[in-house]
């Protein structure tokens, strides 16, 4: 293997030879961790996290103890001591949830109608940008990467902020709070800057209506001629409160608490969340399921054919199709093993609006693969705990249904989760004053220094 890689003006050759020296100095030897005692991933075998804090914001429940013994159930999700399944159930589609939701998640309490009329109104006087600041820093540099565009737009908007560095509770809320406003705009704005100047299409800023929930906005100022449907917006709406939160231990959610132990502002953290949820193992899952969904359809034109749809499923767990990782996008999840309380609701909304779009047929191929999914796994793969549909499996789907481009589809699960990654901001800087510094085992041997007219 040989590589030029280049760095500014030179050229650096990268040999089998420099592959097989960095290999060596820092490879650890097979069955090491397990002999150290050592948490992967910061889970168990059995993939229970390691308990590092502690939360009142939301809880996850994927398994009851019978008769002393762990067995999985149906997976929930609490937030702020309500099942989450309720409280999209309440709102459904009746009226938009996210910024009630929102409420809950960041002061603990629903709020009554007077509450929540105010909290609109100050989310909405907060839907707006630094002057020119659209132009000067987002449209400058555009990105195919929305997450990098959203990255530097949030660390630039520190230097407009006067108090940036002040850790007072009412500073961290109005910090949050604003980038909780703007954060749409600053997807969506990042998406239209790329759409121009790299892919040569039309221009179009539009500014939200301070009037219109997230989730209208959203779709406003993303659509050339700023129009949806109500069904729409309240799909959408009901996939970003189902994306608000998730228990505290998820990468992203995990890296706000670490940065904000540390004593970094409100922006800093914020970057550091989205860097975390930008990976295609964290935030990315959504796409690959899409992916995965069109190599499907090219080689499973019958989507009625439950016996090839099943073949075809064990070609991939068999890493004999799609992109030969053995992975089904979509199916499975680090917590839960029966269900996916997110999926289990969300399939109603996805349902509903598949039927608005003609697209059953669609539907009918996601349905299958995700009751045929589980039974192919357990057939190829050893498995500790079940695996079921999680909610990346349907929200690619949706967003393909409302039009929205892929480049927007981590950046749209951001624009929900900064509000999780606020509540536990704020929770981490009430309650913990102590810096995360979790430790490592060195297994460096020491060696003799040998100077350097000496070495070979």
């Amino acid at each position: 293997m040989e590589e030029n890689i280049k760095i500014g003006r030179n050229i650096i050759k990268y040999t089998k030879e420099h592959e097989s020296v960095c290999r060596h100095a820092d490879s650890v030897r097979v069955g090491l961790y397990d002999e150290l005692g050592v948490k992967r991933g910061l889970r168990d075998k059995n993939g229970k996290g390691v308990l590092t804090g502690v939360t009142n914001i939301s809880e996850i429940i994927a398994s009851d103890i019978v008769d002393g013994k762990v067995v999985p159930c149906d997976g929930q999700l609490w937030y702020r001591g309500y099942n989450v399944m309720d409280l999209v159930k309440d709102f459904g589609f009746k009226r938009f949830g996210f910024e009630e939701i929102t409420y809950l998640l960041l002061f603990g309490d629903l709020p009554n109608a007077e509450q929540l009329k105010e909290f609109k109104d100050i989310l909405g006087s907060l839907r707006t940008l630094p002057k020119n600041f659209t132009r000067d820093i987002i449209m400058k540099a555009p990105s195919q990467d929305i997450m990098n565009s959203m990255t530097k737009s949030v660390l630039t908007l520190a230097a407009y902020d006067g108090n940036v560095s002040d850790l007072s509770i009412p500073n961290v809320l109005r910090q949050c709070l604003s980038l909780i406003s703007i954060f749409p705009m600053l997807a969506v704005y990042g998406y239209c800057a790329y759409n121009h100047y790299e892919c040569d299409e039309s221009m179009y800023i539009h500014r939200p209506d301070p009037e219109l929930s997230a989730a209208e906005n959203l779709l406003r100022m993303l659509r050339p001629d700023k129009q949806y449907t109500k069904l729409e917006a309240q799909v959408l709406d009901a996939a970003l409160v189902l994306h608000m939160e998730h228990g505290g231990g998820n990468n992203s959610t995990f890296t706000t608490r670490v940065v904000s132990s540390a004593g970094s502002d409100t922006y800093s953290v914020m970057a550091a969340a989205l860097s975390s949820l930008k990976g295609p193992k964290h935030g990315g899952a959504n796409l690959k399921v899409m992916q995965m969904m069109d190599d499907i359809r090219e080689n499973v034109t019958d989507y009625d054919d439950l016996e090839k749809l099943d073949y075809y499923l064990t070609q991939i767990v068999d890493k004999k199709a799609f992109d030969k990782a053995g992975l089904i996008y979509g199916i499975g999840h680090a917590v839960y093993a029966i269900s996916d309380p997110r999926a289990r609701v969300f399939k109603e909304f996805v349902e509903k609006l598949a039927k608005d779009k003609d697209r059953q047929e669609d539907f009918k191929l996601y349905s299958n693969i995700e009751k045929l999914a589980p039974e192919v796994i357990g057939r190829r793969r050893k498995i500790y705990k079940g695996v079921s549909a999680n909610v990346d499996f349907y929200s690619g789907f949706v967003y393909n249904m409302l039009d929205i481009p892929v480049e927007l589809y981590t950046p749209i699960f951001a624009i929900a989760r900064i509000v999780g990654w606020s509540a536990h901001r704020i929770e981490e800087l009430i309650n913990v004053d102590k810096i995360i510094r979790p430790a490592y085992q060195s297994i460096m041997e020491e060696r003799e220094y040998i100077p350097f007219k000496d070495r070979q």
